[in-house]
């Protein structure tokens, strides 16, 4: 059977590719940022998983608003980076997993998850970012499923049932004949508002809420809204539903092995976990 070894969530900032482009990994300006990826890099080493199932938001790449599916599952065998140029520079293609893609999509629709198949699927920062942060040298060591979560268009899933199908794709992954160890992967947040009046809006208070919760009590944010939290997060900042996913995802009680904090990049509050199962 697969095993699911642990959760890494991180805060994908188009800035945060181009920082690593210049190599400014060291300036005072991004070090708090990128030092705290270390311990998680030695972690990995550690735990040397072979795929990662990666929850991310599209940014207009393979849907934009007249065609946008609350839930995306990627059944490739390869997936090729399409940036928007402002951010990392395009990266070779990410190979896939499509044998356990299929299987985390039956399972989905099995539990009444109404999901858009994918055999062809591009890939923007949301998914490059978290991969190259948290293996930075050479060909990327794991192969990917990327599910992607509606958070641009109205109506978006609620925080429950982005646990529940967290959960659901947990569930998959275990039950997955392959012997494979599986890292599953929350991309996006934390608190962020890029457009309107509250441009710059970053929550601090809650965004460390949050993320206690995550180790301690995972349902925490389902007592909210879609707009309650956006009311609290900003309307970026509702990218914390992938972060839910992921927790819901990992069985059980999970300790902390590491996480990060740090603000300003780019006005977005930007955070990093990485969370194991005990």
């Amino acid at each position: 059977m697969a095993k699911i070894i642990g959760g890494l969530t991180t805060s994908h900032v188009p800035a945060i590719g181009g920082a690593i482009a210049r190599g400014s990994q060291q300036d005072a300006y991004w070090k708090p940022f990128f030092d705290g990826f270390l311990p998680v890099r030695a972690w990995l080493d550690e735990v040397k998983p072979d795929v990662a199932v990666l929850f991310h938001n599209d940014h207009g790449l393979n849907f934009f608003l007249d065609k946008m599916p609350t839930f995306a599952v990627g059944a490739a065998p390869e997936y090729s980076n399409a940036d928007e140029g402002w951010g990392i520079p395009t990266l070779p293609p990410f190979q896939g997993i499509p044998e356990l893609s299929w299987h985390i999509i039956e399972h989905l629709v099995d539990k009444e998850f109404d999901v858009t198949t994918c055999q062809e699927m591009l890939i923007d920062h949301a998914v490059t970012l978290p991969l190259k942060l948290f293996w930075p040298e050479g060909t990327c060591p794991v192969q990917i499923v990327p599910v992607c979560i509606n958070t641009v268009q109205f109506p978006l899933p609620s925080a429950k049932r982005c646990l529940a199908l967290g959960k659901a794709v947990g569930e998959a992954i275990s039950s997955w004949q392959g012997a494979q160890r599986v890292i599953v992967i929350g991309s996006g947040g934390l608190s962020h508002q890029l457009d309107g009046t509250r441009a710059g809006f970053i929550n601090k208070p809650f965004d460390l809420k949050f993320m206690d919760s995550l180790v301690s009590e995972p349902e925490w944010a389902t007592q909210f809204t879609i707009p309650e939290l956006v009311e609290k997060t900003g309307t970026q900042g509702i990218e914390l539903l992938m972060w839910l996913a992921t927790r819901g995802a990992v069985p059980g009680r999970v300790r902390k092995v590491h996480a990060n904090y740090h603000i300003p990049i780019s006005n977005t509050a930007a955070g990093m976990m990485a969370l194991e199962p005990i």
